[in-house]
């Protein structure tokens, strides 16, 4: 028996179990997997940590910063010294700043359609899209719809499409464009997000990011129960909660479920919870995202003049970056570590040697045959995960938002929900998914006031 179960350790549900025990609640932690940190997953390459899922912080991340300075966690400022590069129509070509360098009249285009889409943001509440006086109309289109619909540009499109895979995991046809509006709005805009000085890439963590969340399910100590997946949530005749997890039955007065909204729908709620919340689940898939990591004995890019920071309008790899540990006057030290985002459409079928094969060949095409042979190489692939697939986040398609956004964090039953897609600030990042747990632990905490 306690006072709270909480369903999920990653980042939501960790935070939230955090702050309630520290009000003085019970709290017990279950967790499907034999780790913790749900999508923040670090690993090793040529011996160095890597981050197969979440990876980068910035500035305005206070919740995730400030957590992890109260850990005693420090961030180092990502690489970004030198030129990037794009691979572009056939052809490799350097630049600096967020924006690649094209021709004189796409960059216009691209500058022309972030200032359409600005102005889309002011008129769209990040608490309740659902609300705009044009929510209908832009969740009846998707991403790609409203491009084409302002006449953006074929370079302004594939940039945009760049930007859907590695934000969401999915092509700009699949994503609602109210979902991809109130995205962007809660990250502070397109270049707050996309942008790595000054924005959401700028710092990252040397030892992973998923040390966040060991050192707090260090703090909870036993309360953290792992291997435990959860099956069923029921109300007894009392009020309180049951949740079956693997051979267990734990008793609360109150249940966080902590967990992507697809996955919900992984859980039988007896008795049935109001339609509404079911069809959330259903309708707010996870998008599918890969990742691949080469070791290499120095970071050569950087005594080239290059940043490791690229663009490619050729798969799989269709965005790198220079996450070597190596940093400030020390930046030419071994090993070099590139990171490369995958398009997981034709990455993930392929055999693990094939992966690595078009990986590599995909680094070699940006910066030279020194590429093709690294000291090691790791990838991870998030759809094919068994439990709980799919990342980074939620991939949420037209005509989702308006006739189901209600449901996405609407408590009921003394079932309260959390996770990074519930957050008003960036969502679908750590600093999202940590602002949830605070903010449905107040919630819990305030319930169970009232209830004693």
């Amino acid at each position: 028996m306690a006072d709270v179960v909480v369903v999920g350790a990653g980042f939501a549900g960790l935070t939230a179990a955090r702050e309630l025990t520290r009000r003085g609640h019970d709290v017990l932690v279950v967790e499907g997997r034999d780790r913790v940190g749900g999508r923040s997953f670090t690993g090793f390459v040529g011996g160095v940590a890597v981050d197969f899922g979440a990876t980068f912080v910035g500035p305005t991340q206070d919740a995730v910063l400030a957590l992890a300075a109260e850990l005693g966690l420090e961030t180092v400022p990502t690489y970004g010294r030198g030129k990037n590069l794009i691979r572009w129509r056939g052809r490799v070509r350097s630049y600096r700043s967020t924006i690649p360098r094209l021709s004189v009249l796409e960059l216009v285009d691209v500058s022309r359609i972030q200032w359409r889409f600005d102005r889309v943001c002011r008129k769209v509440p990040v608490d309740k899209p659902w609300t705009s006086p044009i929510a209908d109309q832009l969740d009846a289109v998707s991403l790609d719809d409203w491009l084409r619909s302002v006449h953006a540009g074929a370079s302004t499109r594939d940039l945009m499409a760049i930007m859907a895979r590695v934000t969401w995991g999915a092509e700009p046809d699949a994503v609602s464009m109210l979902h991809a509006v109130r995205y962007v709005k809660s990250a502070g805009g397109l270049s707050h997000m996309l942008d790595v000085e000054g924005g959401a890439q700028q710092d990252r963590f040397l030892a992973g990011t998923q040390q966040i969340a060991t050192a707090m399910a260090t703090e909870l100590g036993e309360r953290v129960i792992l291997g435990a997946p959860v099956r069923r949530i029921s109300r007894r005749p009392d009020r309180t909660l049951t949740v079956t997890a693997g051979q267990s039955e734990h008793h609360a007065d109150a249940v966080v479920v902590a967990v992507a909204p697809q996955h919900r729908a992984d859980i039988e709620f007896d008795p049935a919870l109001p339609t509404g919340y079911g069809e959330l689940s259903r309708h707010w898939p996870q998008g599918h995202l890969s990742k691949a990591y080469a070791a290499y004995p120095t970071p050569f890019w950087r005594t080239q003049g290059y940043s490791g920071e690229a663009l490619s309008d050729e798969g799989p790899v269709f965005i790198t970056f220079d996450v070597s540990p190596a940093h400030g006057d020390d930046d030419a030290d071994g090993p070099g570590v590139l990171l490369g985002f995958t398009d997981a459409r034709t990455f993930d079928p392929l055999p693990a040697d094939q992966r690595r094969e078009v990986a590599l060949a995909g680094f070699s095409a940006l910066f030279g045959d020194d590429a093709a042979s690294p000291l090691d190489y790791v990838d991870h692939c998030w759809g094919a995960e068994t439990f709980a697939p799919g990342g980074p986040t939620a991939a949420v398609p037209p005509g989702s938002w308006t006739a189901h956004g209600r449901w996405l964090r609407a408590p009921v039953d003394g079932i309260f929900w959390a996770g990074t897609e519930t957050s008003d600030r960036w969502t679908g990042f750590l600093d999202g998914a940590v602002r949830s747990g605070i903010g449905v632990a107040d919630e819990v905490d305030q319930e169970l006031t009232r209830g004693s």
